[in-house]
């Protein structure tokens, strides 16, 4: 995963809205300095990497250009006030004591979104029944104009029962995504065509341990097993 790794989906059928555009370029900025340093750390010290293992099983999955970064010290604790179904107003308080698997996107994207919402899914059915009502994935929309909670919830729970689907203003999520190192753009649509639009953003998975604090970014062609094995050792912390 690079930090100009950025998934660029175009989606359809919407309504009018007043159209912003968001692309973190300083943010990426400030993302060399932390990889640089997260990526000088020794493989064998991540969650879920054998030290003992020979040098061809690394912490890669097996033919994808994907690592899992420890990046404990390098990001924010979790911290967000956002908007949920039913009304509700969640805070990172609600996940104190879970292992959160975090990331961004919109629920109308074709590709990267959905296969991510599987591969997690698949991860907290790999860890098992206990384990999994400990771990959590929050899906945050990028595009808050179509991404109501009710439409982000149903989304995420054809994935799993537990996900949790958040939105907010345009200013909750600009604040979050630039706390956590975001790219993401929307444009506007050619010749004032509301109906179709792109949305780009950028990829990967954040983990966060049961205190809140940003311990792991995974790319999203992580294999399921190192994943799982990451959170798993995340688990036995707690």
């Amino acid at each position: 995963m690079t930090i100009s790794d950025i998934s660029l989906s175009r989606s359809r059928n919407l309504g009018g809205f007043k159209l912003r555009r968001a692309l973190g370029v300083a943010a990426g900025v400030t993302t060399l300095a932390w990889a640089s340093a997260a990526l000088a750390v020794d493989p064998a010290s991540l969650p879920g990497r054998d030290a003992n293992a020979a040098p061809a099983d690394s912490a890669h999955a097996a033919g994808a250009d994907s690592t899992i970064h420890p990046i404990r010290g390098f990001l924010p604790d979790l911290n967000f006030e956002l908007a949920a179904a039913g009304g509700k107003t969640v805070t990172e308080e609600d996940f104190d004591g879970k292992i959160v698997m975090m990331f961004f996107g919109y629920a109308s994207c074709p590709d990267i979104c959905p296969t991510t919402m599987a591969q997690l899914s698949q991860v907290v059915a790999t860890l098992g029944p206990d384990a999994a009502d400990k771990v959590r994935i929050v899906f945050i929309s990028v595009d808050p104009h179509r991404d109501t909670p009710e439409i982000l919830q149903a989304y995420v729970d054809a994935f799993d029962s537990n996900a949790i689907g958040l939105t907010g203003t345009e200013r909750q999520i600009s604040r979050l995504a630039r706390r956590y190192r975001v790219a993401y753009q929307v444009q506007e649509p050619p010749n004032d065509e509301t109906a179709s639009y792109e949305v780009a953003h950028s990829r990967g998975i954040y983990i966060f341990d049961a205190r809140g604090k940003a311990r792991m970014l995974a790319s999203d062609g992580e294999s399921v097993e190192k994943l799982a094995g990451a959170v798993r050792q995340l688990l036995s912390e707690t």
